[in-house]
Formats: structure tokens, C-alpha cells, sequence
């Protein structure tokens, strides 16, 4: 499981029939930076993920990536490497609130 922000979204008109109805998400990994644990480094890479929560850009969330993705309710047939699992409320790292949702 990863965390990622939320930077968009994507529309397809056309697309395969198993994805039909699904919100793609355009999220960026979000990484805890090794030189001072209190603060975010966004990833390079972005990642299209299945939405199956709601999520809205700017918000936090935990998505999983390859077959793991597939396990999410719903997902088994269709052919998503992402999915959105969790909509983050707060992030502690050593006893230190990094995120807090609304803030």
C-alpha cells in the first residue's frame, strides 16, 4: 500500500466495458522524506487510479497497486493495476502529526 495525493481526474469515453462507471483518479505518491521525517516529498511519477471511495482532488489516500489492486471489491474482472483503498485522515511519524485532513 502507498500514499498518494489526489491531482486530478481523468475522463475516457472509450474505454473497456469492465471499466465502465469507474472514476479514474490521477494521484501522486506522496513519501515521507528521509532527512526530516516531519515532512512530505511528492514521487516523481504519477499513477491513474480506480476510485471506489469518492475521493476528490487535493485529499490523501491509500491506494494499492497490481494484484493486490484486483482483491478490492469489485475489481476482480476489470483490468486495473490502481485502486484507491482509504481516504486518509491523519498521518503520525514518530509521535508527530504530519497530516491532519482539512488542515
Amino acid at each position: 500500500m502507498f500514499l498518494g495525493k489526489i491531482e486530478g481526474h481523468i475522463v475516457a469515453t472509450k474505454k473497456d466495458p469492465k471499466m465502465h462507471g469507474r472514476k479514474l483518479l490521477l494521484v501522486r505518491p506522496m513519501l515521507v522524506d528521509e532527512k526530516d521525517h516531519t515532512k512530505w516529498k511528492p514521487g516523481t511519477n504519477t499513477i491513474v487510479a480506480v476510485d471506489t471511495l469518492g475521493a476528490g482532488e487535493g485529499e490523501l489516500v491509500m491506494f494499492c497497486q497490481g494484484s493486490s489492486a484486483r482483491l478490492a471489491p469489485g475489481m476482480k474482472e476489470a483490468p486495473v493495476d490502481a485502486v484507491v483503498i482509504a481516504i486518509v485522515d491523519t498521518v503520525d511519524v514518530e509521535g508527530k502529526t504530519i497530516f491532519k485532513a482539512g488542515k
